[in-house]
């Protein structure tokens, strides 16, 4: 029997040691929640589950980000929806200046309603902002953007005979100006005549005139030949009188008189209708620079006809207008946790001012009301142009969404992931927490026990 190493207090002491660490570390457990509270309870468990909570924390944030976003453009697709009824007013304002039964105070009225509501339309672009951002009036910088051409109305008897193409610069009219044929102008609709609108010898009168000495007539392709008795014979043994001959020279007919050329009769007491292609192709220049005058601010516009080598058709070249306008707002959404340039989505939005919608100092006030109906075509391509704005924006909040509804999804299921990692199982915890609290028990006693072993040495010293 020995009493300096008393083994089994050694032993005891040892082993309450190793289960006192044991029970601590899963007190910690136990009251953190976590079972990795350092490095050294699991390396590699620690550097897997912080590169997830950089996952889990940056999608967080992107998730946020993308609902920004939606936010912003629902605040930008809203003032566009009262632009936008802003503009179906003005259109009914145009098509109502544009009818022939309103008076210059009616007009004026009208203008007046029209000038308020383009005012407004330019101060809703310059202060609808979110978050400080001016969602509606662009970004720093002009840009000069080409006005959309129109073609003025003008329509021929044949559709067909009618083409318009819109280029970036330029648009082109073809229009057939053929004797015979008829073309609305501004409003108005024409005859085209041979050669000039007041030769004597397309006049119904002089044509009726020809007929008393003439020998024959060919009225629309048939012929009637003047007999003995000063009646017409069309072949058919049909006798007409000169009389009624002359009934079937009216506007518009086509007559050869004798071996003479043949004439499109005109009656030139509707000298307003009655013009010839020349003076038609005047008129259509006319009326495209006008109609393509709308909103311009930059540049001039011109319009000008040319016939077509040996042919009736006559092509038009508009130079359009252009409008200086603020550069396109363009701003991109970080909606993923890594800087991969594929995590983020542009959001793009062009200035909505008068100026660029082309509806800039519009004016319907004239005595014919043409003024109001080319106002219309230029308020139906600025209807056209915010369309496609909230169109373009109501496609971004949809992608927006699905994005949210994904980056949830994928931050739910890392965070589930991460935990298995890291977070403690409580009740297996416990059971582990109990058994090191019965053995530190046990290990106290045994320490005990083993230390009062060595009391019998008194009895051998006395």
């Amino acid at each position: 029997m020995v009493v300096q190493h008393n083994m089994q207090a050694m032993n005891a002491n040892r082993m309450l040691n190793i289960t006192t660490g044991a029970q601590s570390k899963s007190t910690e457990k136990l009251s953190s929640g976590y079972k990795i509270n350092r490095a050294a309870d699991d390396a590699a468990g620690l550097s897997i589950s912080e590169k997830m909570r950089k996952q889990i924390r940056g999608l967080d944030q992107a998730s946020t980000n993308a609902e920004d976003g939606v936010s912003a453009v629902q605040t930008a697709e809203g003032a566009l929806n009262e632009v936008q009824s802003m503009l179906q007013r003005m259109n009914e304002l145009a098509t109502q200046a544009a009818n022939g039964t309103n008076s210059e105070s009616d007009r004026e009225a009208i203008q007046n309603e029209i000038s308020q509501l383009t005012t407004e339309i330019d101060r809703v672009a310059e202060t609808t902002k979110f978050n400080e951002t001016y969602l509606l009036k662009g970004t720093n910088g002009t840009q000069t953007n080409y006005l959309k051409g129109h073609d003025a109305g003008v329509v021929g008897t044949d559709a067909n005979n009618v083409t318009f193409v819109d280029g970036s610069d330029k648009a082109t009219l073809t229009v057939e100006l053929k004797a015979g044929k008829s073309v609305t102008i501004a409003g108005k609709e024409y005859n085209i005549t041979e050669g000039s609108a007041n030769t004597a010898d397309d006049s119904i009168d002089t044509l009726k005139t020809a007929l008393d000495s003439a020998s024959s007539v060919v009225i629309n392709g048939t012929t009637y030949t003047k007999g003995a008795d000063n009646k017409f014979d069309a072949g058919t043994g049909t006798l007409y009188s000169a009389d009624e001959i002359k009934e079937k020279v009216v506007d518009g007919a086509k007559i050869k008189v004798g071996n003479g050329t043949e004439h499109v009769a005109r009656d030139y007491s509707l000298t307003s209708k009655n013009i010839d292609a020349a003076t038609a192709k005047s008129k259509i220049e006319t009326a495209l620079k006008q109609a393509n005058n709308i909103g311009v601010d930059t540049g001039t516009v011109s319009a000008t006809g040319a016939q077509d080598g040996s042919t009736n058709n006559y092509k038009f070249t508009i130079n359009k207008g252009k409008a200086t306008v603020a550069k396109d707002l363009s701003f991109a959404l970080h909606v993923g946790a890594d800087a991969d340039m594929s995590n983020k989505i542009t959001v793009g939005i062009s200035s909505m001012s008068s100026a660029s919608l082309g509806v800039q100092g519009l004016n319907v006030k004239d005595d014919s009301g043409m003024a109001a109906t080319y106002a219309i075509d230029a308020i139906a391509d600025a209807v056209a142009k915010v369309s496609a704005q909230r169109s373009a924006l109501g496609a971004i909040q949809n992608r927006l969404e699905h994005t949210i509804d994904n980056v949830d999804n994928v931050v739910e299921n890392t965070t589930a992931a991460e935990s298995r990692i890291r977070d403690t199982d409580m009740a297996q915890e416990m059971v582990n927490y109990s058994k090191n609290n019965i053995l530190a028990q046990a290990g106290q006693s045994m320490l005990a026990q083993a230390n009062s072993s060595n009391q019998g040495v008194l009895s051998l010293l006395g």
